[in-house]
């Protein structure tokens, strides 16, 4: 995706942000502001809905609430309370105990191998750059490698890659607390049953897992593992891209200023049309950490999202029928067990459905600037440069989050129970087969289905942003899904595997295979069967999201990238630096200027953590996508 405002340090050939919502809350907000702020996103969902669908329930929960912080801060008197002489000391009461930590007990530690103490130069040694857009990484860079490892990368962000392995050596940082990137990668093809492990040109140092990682393991094989590290916390964190069939010249332009004096800018009834469309999705869709939902659900609707997905979205209103196929799995996961996710998960999700939530989490509008491949873009319905899309990126919420830690705590003591060895306790795992790896991926899946939901709700709430601004249906403005993919998950596929990986005249293999995608997204070539019928000539969508100020693209899944990455490419930018090195060294600031200079509407929970998600915080995503072009495992089509 493309607009025609360019950034002024990189060929955007993909989509500019026009404005961006952009989610970078981390503290949570309970002041009255913050109250004000919930209380009118409920209005404005009950004002827009005409046949008042919600309005009695969403007014239900209102006084529910209400209620109870009634009754939670009640003062002297009958009831929960302090007493009226609740601040007397008192020298004679029982002091009370102090609490004392639950720490997680095994009969048997696990089992970690210390990591070596080798210096840049000898970790040079086994790597090796086999084409001028791959790297291997060989047996021996770290202990107990089964397979080596590939990392997708073109020469610059090659020294990216190296100057933190230099970094972590030169500083002694190489530790549990702090493993570089190729370090990780390496430990990963450490892990018993792995067939494939590699890493997108947007990698960088994650937990256990490194951002970017792909890992496939042979479900055929009994010692095979699964790992919530390779999947993530914030399960199923996905992209969806709408189109429309507005354009920047006659919908949005620039500058212009419509009401009562229009292009004055004056009187009572003027407004910046991209400032009134900022806020209108600012008003529609909840954000920031910790942020409720508007749209109701009670217990048995979190059951029923869980297990089923978009379908319960298309059944209750909140989405289209028609979305469910541009929905990588069809937005369903038949993998999942909603009765296998904690009730202290389900609890978190109840009130988290059609939010946004924090960090690099987004919902933006796009305009596109170039169309690369025609017969690509046509089948998505981009026709022309200067034609609107809104992008939207976040994922299972607190529900995610709470069936990763769920799983890792009972995974220790599997693998103590099991005797499986690792290189970094982060790498926590359970054998596929074990009834803890099971559990896993029922659970997992159905986090995956919370959050196709989640983003179905967040699109209803934009299709609705969009109605209020400029007066029309969403069916009339053609507000249709282009696609919805994932880029924190793991599924069961078939894929053709060397029987010997380090042969590469080895003859090839379909097996079963466990794909573990962190920070990496899905990208099958044409002619496959999971993809839609209109991308069965082009190949499945990859939506690749920029940072403020630059660019975003769509590339299409290869052939190629089928046999080289399991149907792999990159997800994003990738970090550059961490978040608290930004806080450190941009000015927020600056950053509100450089986006307005460019006539970027930005609104944001907290405008003090837009720093942590500035460019300069970033990769150069041109130069992650154009690897993976070089590379052929994705090509560019917007």
């Amino acid at each position: 995706m493309a607009d025609d405002i360019r950034t002024d340090d990189t060929d955007c050939e993909a989509a500019e942000f026009l404005y961006c919502t952009y989610i970078t809350n981390k503290a949570k907000e309970e002041d009255v502001e913050e109250h004000g702020r919930r209380a009118r996103y409920k209005s404005i969902i009950a004002d827009d809905d005409d046949d008042g669908k919600n309005k009695k329930e969403i007014e239900k929960k209102s006084v529910a609430r209400t209620k109870t912080a009634t009754t939670t801060n009640a003062g002297p008197g009958p009831g929960p309370g302090p007493s009226a002489n609740a601040n007397v000391y008192n020298a004679n009461a029982a002091k009370p105990k102090p609490r004392r930590r639950k720490y997680y007990k095994t009969k048997k530690r696990i089992q970690t191998t210390p990591l070596s103490t080798t210096t840049y130069e000898e970790d040079l040694q086994f790597l090796e750059k086999i084409s001028p857009t791959r790297y291997r990484v060989n047996i021996g860079f770290v202990p107990n490698m089964k397979i080596h490892a590939d990392v997708i990368v073109n020469d610059e962000l090659e020294k990216l890659l190296l100057a933190e392995l230099k970094e972590a050596n030169d500083s002694q940082m190489n530790s549990a607390s702090f493993i570089p990137a190729l370090k990780q990668m390496a430990n990963v093809a450490a892990l018993p049953g792995i067939v494939k492990c590699l890493a997108m040109p947007d990698v960088h140092s994650g937990y256990g897992f490194c951002i970017g990682n792909v890992a496939a393991f042979d479900m055929d094989d009994a010692e095979a593992i699964i790992s919530p590290g390779g999947v993530g916390f914030d399960i199923n964190c996905g992209v969806r891209l709408i189109r429309t069939n507005l354009t920047e010249k006659d919908d949005i332009p620039a500058g212009v200023i419509v009401g009562t004096d229009e292009g004055t800018g004056t009187g009572t009834g003027d407004v910046n049309i991209r400032e009134s469309l900022a806020q209108a999705l600012f008003d529609h869709i909840p954000v920031g950490v910790g942020q409720d939902g508007v749209i109701p659900i009670t217990e048995s609707d979190v059951d029923d999202i869980l297990s089923r997905g978009v379908d319960w979205a298309i059944e209750n209103g909140y989405a289209w029928e028609e979305d469910k196929e541009f929905c990588e799995e069809n937005g369903r996961m038949d993998t999942a067990d909603a009765s296998k996710v904690s009730a202290k998960a389900k609890k978190r999700g109840l009130s988290q459905i059609g939010t946004l939530g924090g960090g690099n989490h987004y919902a933006e509008v796009q305009v596109v600037d170039e169309i690369i491949d025609e017969a690509a873009a046509t089948s998505m319905g981009i026709t022309k440069v200067g034609q609107i899309c809104i992008m939207i990126h976040t994922g299972s919420r607190g529900l995610g989050h709470q069936v990763a830690t769920d799983a890792l705590r009972k995974m220790d003591k599997a693998m103590a129970r099991d005797g499986i060895k690792l290189n970094d306790r982060q790498l926590s795992c359970a054998r596929i087969q074990s009834v803890e790896g099971q559990n896993y991926l029922a659970a997992m899946s159905a986090a995956a289905n919370y959050a196709w939901v989640n983003r179905s709700c967040i699109t209803y709430l934009a299709r609705r942003a969009f109605e209020k601004v400029f007066d029309k249906t969403a069916e009339e403005m053609e507000m249709n899904l282009v696609y919805d993919v994932c880029h924190n998950v793991a599924k069961i596929e078939k894929h053709q595997v060397q029987v010997d990986p380090d042969d590469t005249d080895s003859l090839f293999q379909e097996k079963n295979l466990l794909v573990h995608r962190k920070g990496s997204t899905r990208a099958f070539p044409p002619n496959h069967p999971m993809i839609p019928t209109p991308y069965q000539n082009v190949g499945q969508p990859a939506l690749i999201g920029g940072t403020m100020g630059t660019c975003s693209y769509i590339l299409m899944g290869t052939k190629d990238g089928m046999h080289a990455t399991c149907g792999s490419t990159c997800h994003g930018a990738g970090r550059a630096l961490s978040r608290n090195a930004s806080r450190k060294t941009l000015n927020k600031d600056d950053v509100l200027k450089y986006l307005k200079d460019k006539d970027i509407s930005i609104r944001v929970a907290n405008p003090k953590l837009v720093t942590e998600e500035a460019p300069e915080s970033y990769k150069d995503v041109s130069a992650v996508v154009e690897t993976c072009h070089d590379a052929g495992i994705s090509t560019k089509a917007v």
